[in-house]
C-alpha cells in the first residue's frame, strides 16, 4: 500500500526544492499548490464562492482569477486565509485524493504531496506522514520578495497569516532546517528519505 507523505513549510522556507528534489529520483509528487490553482478555473463553484466572500472583482471579465487581488485580501490576516481554505480545501483533498490513487499505479512506495497549508486541515488525516521544511523568517522573507515581486512588508503579513512554524513542528513526523545552501537542503531531504525507505522496509519484513 502506497504511503502518502507530506511535504509542509511555510511560504518561502525550499519545501519546493525538497518535493523536486524528490521528483528527480521518480517519486510521484503532487503539488496541492497547482490542485488550488485547478479547482477555481472559470465558471467553477469554488471561483464564485471566492468572488462572493472576497469580492465579485476577483472575477475578471474574462471569468478567470485575479491571483495577485486574492492573495493580498486572503492572507491580510488568519481570519480571512481560514476564509480562503474554507472554500477550497473541500475541492482541493478530492483532487489529491485522485491523484494518490492514480500515483499507485507506478508502484512507488511513497508519493509526496507538496502543500503548504496541510497541517491542521482536511488533507492531513490521509497522510502517513508529514515532513516539515523550516527556514528562519528573513531567508523566508526575502524568498518570497524575490520569487513573487512583492513588498517586504506583504511578504511579512503572509507569513503571519500562515500556520506558525511552532505548530507545524509539533505535528512534524520529520523536520528539515533549510539554512544553507540547494545542496544542503537536498542533502537533508535524502536524510529523511533514507528514514523512510528503511522504516517501509522493516515494516515489510515484520509483514512476511
Amino acid at each position: 500500500m502506497m504511503k502518502v507523505i507530506a511535504v509542509t513549510g511555510r511560504s518561502g522556507s525550499g519545501k519546493s526544492t525538497v518535493s523536486a528534489y524528490y521528483a528527480k529520483l521518480g517519486y510521484p509528487v503532487l503539488d496541492a499548490d497547482r490542485t488550488a490553482r485547478e479547482v477555481v478555473q472559470p465558471g467553477s463553484p469554488c471561483l464564485e464562492e471566492l468572488g462572493r466572500a472576497f469580492g465579485a472583482d476577483l472575477i475578471r471579465p474574462d471569468g478567470t482569477l485575479d491571483r495577485a487581488l486574492l492573495a493580498e485580501r486572503a492572507f491580510k490576516t488568519k481570519e480571512t486565509a481560514r476564509m480562503l481554505t474554507d472554500i477550497t480545501h473541500p475541492a482541493i483533498v478530492q483532487s489529491l485524493l485522485d491523484g494518490v490513487k492514480k500515483a499507485e499505479e507506478t508502484g512507488r512506495p511513497f508519493v509526496f504531496v507538496d502543500g503548504a497549508v496541510i497541517v491542521g486541515e482536511a488533507f492531513e488525516p490521509y497522510c502517513d506522514a508529514i515532513v516539515v521544511v523550516t527556514a528562519p523568517e528573513r531567508l523566508s522573507v526575502s524568498r518570497i520578495m524575490l520569487r513573487d515581486g512583492i513588498s517586504k512588508t506583504a511578504a511579512q503579513e503572509r507569513l503571519a497569516a500562515q500556520t506558525p512554524e511552532a505548530v507545524l513542528c509539533a505535528a512534524a513526523d520529520y523536520i528539515i532546517r533549510n539554512t544553507g545552501s540547494n545542496e544542503a537542503l537536498c542533502a537533508n531531504a535524502q536524510t529523511v528519505l533514507d528514514t523512510l525507505l528503511r522504516k517501509e522496509t522493516h515494516e515489510q519484513e515484520e509483514k512476511e
